[in-house]
């Protein structure tokens, strides 16, 4: 086993294989990043409480120590946006099991594509390039996803919900305040389920796509940029239809908020490439 206790920047490289990434951070910033070369971390910035680093067996711990008493978890968290920032980047191999916490601050995690768990408490992630099965929660900010692929879920109690260019086979995304905006191409049979408590729903998928839709709104507007879907007000606003072969499912759900589908013309040069 090889440990590390960083008090100041610090540029580390892992000798021997990484198969797993545990990071648990309190306030500052993380980024995680796939790379070809050997694994390493950057520490560019420290506050009062070291960052503690464990590599044993394959499995690489990022951590930062904090109080163990009941008493010290409280005063800790009260304290949390007074507490030291740090800002730590990590490079590992793309399939590498990650399991990424951060209490307060922004999360990055790029190119890995096997399993990546995420979960910030206040603050912000972005994913991107993302493969495998990808699960990310927030309970105050937003969470954007560009470019994954795979089986996606994404959690926040209040904030937006943001993906972009994706190909996910199985998409769930849930807010309970915040809005979610979608732009999706159409896997092979993929299942989109989109819900929200306050705030509306915007999701664009190709004119070409195979989904059974279903949309519904117990207070706000259903508009569809397909003539397939049709709309009923009885008992609830909700719209269905079968868009291609509707070898997919999108559902969609809104408890206060409006639902708006969009069609996305295909690109005639895209369908050209191998």
């Amino acid at each position: 086993m090889t440990g590390w206790t960083v008090e100041s920047p610090q540029r580390l490289t892992v000798d021997g294989p990484v198969t797993r990434l545990d990071v648990r951070l309190v306030s500052g910033r993380l980024n995680v990043v796939a790379t070809d070369g050997p694994t390493r971390i950057d520490v560019t910035q420290v506050g009062r409480r070291p960052v503690l680093i464990d590599h044993s067996e394959g499995r690489l711990s990022i951590r930062q120590e904090r109080g163990r008493s009941w008493s010290d978890v409280l005063r800790w968290f009260r304290m949390i946006h007074r507490y030291p920032r740090v800002d730590v980047s990590v490079a590992v191999p793309a399939d590498v099991l990650a399991d990424l916490g951060l209490v307060a601050g922004s999360l990055v995690a790029s190119g890995l594509r096997r399993q990546t768990t995420v979960h910030v408490v206040s603050g912000q992630i972005t994913l991107m390039g993302l493969r495998g099965n990808t699960s990310a929660s927030i309970t105050s900010g937003p969470v954007e996803a560009l470019g994954v692929h795979g089986d996606l879920s994404m959690e926040t109690i209040s904030g937006e919900v943001i993906l972009a260019n994706s190909a996910a086979d199985r998409v769930r995304a849930q807010t309970v305040s915040g809005a979610i905006t979608c732009d999706l191409d159409n896997p092979r049979r993929s299942e989109i389920r989109l819900t929200t408590i306050s705030g509306g729903i915007t999701v664009r998928v190709r004119e070409d796509s195979d989904l059974a839709v279903q949309l519904q709104t117990a207070s706000g507007r259903i508009t569809s940029g397909f003539p397939q879907i049709r709309t009923s007000t009885f008992p609830l606003r909700s719209s269905e239809g079968v868009l291609g072969a509707g070898e997919g499912k999108l559902w969609a759900s809104a408890t206060s908020g409006s639902i708006a589908l969009l069609a996305r013309a295909v690109d005639d040069d895209s369908e050209e490439l191998p």
